[in-house]
C-alpha cells in the first residue's frame, strides 16, 4: 500500500463533504518581514505598530492578505493539488484580524461541482474558512478550481452550481473592533487622499510595475506551503514553464496600488475575482484601479471603498480589461473586486 498522497481528483468529491486541512501554522513577526521583502507592501497600518495604535488597534496586525495566503496554502493538498487552474473567488470576509502568534488553520465544504463537456476535468466549488487557535473564524471566502479526472470513464455527478452573490453588502462588512480614524496621520501614512477624495469610477494608474522573478515567486509559493503542481514542477505543463501563483500576482498588485491608494488601509472583503492569463517569471507587473462604490460604516471617522483591481503585464495606461468578444485582454492577468477601510 503506498503512504503518499497523490492528491484528490475531481470524482473524489462529493456534496456537503467537509475537509479539515493538515497543518496549522502558527504566524510570527518573521512572516511579516519575509511579505514586505517579496512585495512593494508599504501601508501604514501594516508597517507601525505606533501608526495601528494610533488608529485604535492593540498594534499592528498581519497584512491581510498574508491571512489569505496561509488559509489559501492549507487548502491546496486537498483542493488544488491536482488543478487545471483556479478560476474564481467570491464572497470572501475578513473576519478579525490575524496578529502574531496567531496559529490559523482551514477546513473547507464542497458547495458545488459541474464536470467539463470534454470528460477530463470538473470545476469543483469549496467554501473555506481559516480558523486561528480560539476557534474564531478570522476568514472566510468561496473559490472554484478546474481539478483533473483520475478516471476519465468515471460517472459525472449531479450538477450543482451554488448561487454566489457578485458583491458582499457594505451592511455586511466587519470593521474591526476599536478602529478609528478620526485622528488618522495622513503624512505618516504617506498620501493626503481620503475617502471623499474618490468618486465612482474614477481609474487610478498605479504606474510602478515589477517584473516578476522567479527565486521570488518560488519562495513566496514555499512560504504559503503551497503545493500545488504547476507552481513547482516545470514538467507539469507542456510548455514546459512553472505557473506563477495567483496569490503572488494578487499581492504585488495591492503593493502597487499604494500609489494612488496609500489610505485604503484594510481589506475587508474580496467580492469575486479571476486570474484571467497566466503569469510567468519574467513579465513585469503593472496594476490600475477603478472606484465601484463607497459606503460609511459605523466606525469613528471610518468609510468602505470598493475597488477593481486590475494586474497587467506591461502598459497599465490604457485601462484595457476585455475586448469586443468579451475576453479578458491577453495582457491582463488578475481582475480582483474588494472592498476596503480608508478614512473619511
Amino acid at each position: 500500500m503506498t503512504k503518499t498522497n497523490p492528491g484528490r481528483f475531481f470524482e473524489d468529491y462529493r456534496i456537503g463533504q467537509v475537509i479539515r486541512h493538515a497543518v496549522p501554522r502558527t504566524v510570527a513577526e518573521g512572516e511579516r518581514a519575509l511579505y514586505h521583502a517579496l512585495y512593494p507592501a508599504r501601508h501604514a497600518l501594516y508597517s507601525s505598530d505606533e501608526f495601528a495604535a494610533d488608529c485604535g488597534l492593540d498594534g499592528s496586525p498581519m497584512d491581510d492578505l498574508i491571512a489569505f495566503h496561509i488559509v489559501f496554502g492549507k487548502t491546496v493538498p486537498d483542493v488544488s493539488l491536482n488543478a487545471v487552474a483556479n478560476l474564481g473567488y467570491a464572497q470572501g470576509r475578513w473576519l478579525a484580524p490575524v496578529w502574531p502568534g496567531d496559529t490559523l488553520r482551514s477546513e473547507s465544504e464542497v458547495i458545488g461541482l459541474k464536470q467539463n463537456s470534454n470528460g477530463k476535468s470538473g470545476v469543483v466549488y469549496v467554501r473555506t474558512r481559516g480558523l486561528n487557535q480560539t476557534g474564531e473564524v478570522v476568514l472566510e471566502y468561496v473559490r472554484w478550481v478546474m481539478v483533473r479526472k483520475r478516471d476519465e470513464s468515471a460517472p459525472a455527478p449531479e450538477t450543482v452550481v451554488p448561487d454566489l452573490p457578485a458583491v458582499v453588502d457594505a451592511a455586511d462588512l466587519i470593521v474591526p473592533e476599536g478602529l478609528d480614524f478620526t485622528e488618522y496621520d495622513f503624512d505618516l501614512a504617506g498620501e493626503p487622499h481620503r475617502w471623499g477624495d474618490y468618486g465612482i469610477g474614477e481609474k487610478i494608474d498605479h504606474v510602478d510595475g515589477v517584473t516578476i522573478e522567479e527565486a521570488e515567486h518560488m519562495l513566496a509559493t514555499r512560504l504559503w506551503q503551497n503545493t500545488a503542481k504547476v507552481h513547482f514542477d516545470a514538467t507539469n505543463r507542456d510548455d514546459g514553464r512553472r505557473l506563477i501563483y495567483g496569490g503572488h500576482v494578487i499581492s504585488m498588485a495591492r503593493a502597487l496600488s499604494f500609489n494612488g491608494l496609500a489610505n485604503a488601509q484594510m481589506i475587508v472583503a474580496l467580492n469575486g475575482g479571476a486570474h484571467a492569463n497566466p503569469c510567468f517569471s519574467g513579465d513585469t507587473v503593472r496594476a490600475w484601479s477603478e472606484v465601484l462604490d463607497k459606503a460609511e460604516t459605523d466606525a469613528p471617522g471610518v468609510g468602505a471603498i470598493r475597488l477593481r483591481l486590475v494586474a497587467t503585464k506591461g502598459d497599465s495606461g490604457a485601462f484595457a480589461l476585455k475586448g469586443a468578444d468579451g475576453k479578458y485582454a491577453p495582457e491582463v492577468l488578475l481582475d480582483l473586486d474588494y472592498w476596503a477601510l480608508m478614512p473619511l
